[in-house]
């Protein structure tokens, strides 16, 4: 293995959780006066934590979302994720593989940890992923772009830097990564390659990443 630490982005990544999301995410900000599509949900806020939401709309328009905006939300995400969340193709597979050669890893994420969690148990990943794993943006004072959550779950996990890959598919991902000096696999699944600048790979099957990360 070519590396020390594997750090997971959590949504999109290894629950296919991005289009159920901004999915809803468009339909609320729409709702409230804010229309959005959903190609303008996954440009702007894709691998983004709820505050770049509120800063985005707050800058653009001069209002700010209601108090409750962020339950709101949560409560319809984590209804959609009962009935239809699934866990990425492949991203099983990878943890098997990973579990079964001693390597660590963990999931880094700007998600909360309650959402975190909520897909972890429907998609049965739950069993990969104990709290000593697991990272939220709630842990540190800036969401990704900023390098602070990948550097944060490298030191719990006692992981240099440079020691450290990071599985990502949002460009604000790939940036945090590069900021903090790791190495960044960037998956195109649902993002181009060309919105992936600064990576160290691509690929687009989460399948073919536990053979990417011995070469």
């Amino acid at each position: 293995m070519r590396y020390d630490l594997v750090i997971f982005d959590n949504d999109g990544v290894l629950v296919d959780s991005e289009p159920i999301s901004n999915r809803l995410l468009a339909g609320y900000l729409t709702e409230l006066g804010h229309p959005t599509s959903y190609d303008d949900s996954l440009r702007d806020y894709m691998g983004a934590a709820m505050h770049r939401v509120h800063d985005l709309i707050l800058e653009r328009t001069g209002r700010r979302l209601p108090g409750d905006f962020d339950d709101v939300f949560h409560g319809r995400v984590f209804a959609a994720f009962e009935r239809d969340l699934e866990p990425v193709p492949g991203a099983v597979g990878v943890l098997e593989k990973l579990a079964a050669d001693g390597v660590a890893y963990c999931v880094a994420s700007s998600g909360s940890h309650e959402r975190i969690r909520v897909g972890h148990r429907k998609t049965g990943l739950d069993r990969w992923f104990d709290d000593e794993r697991i990272f939220s943006s709630q842990d540190v004072g800036r969401g990704k772009p900023a390098p602070d959550l990948f550097l944060h779950a490298a030191e719990r996990m006692g992981v240099a830097p440079e020691r450290c890959v990071v599985i990502e598919d949002s460009p604000l991902g790939v940036r945090a990564a590069v900021e903090a000096g790791m190495d960044v696999y960037g998956f195109t699944a649902m993002t181009p390659a060309a919105k992936l600048a600064g990576v160290t790979q691509l690929f687009g099957d989460m399948g073919e990443l536990a053979d990417l990360l011995v070469r």
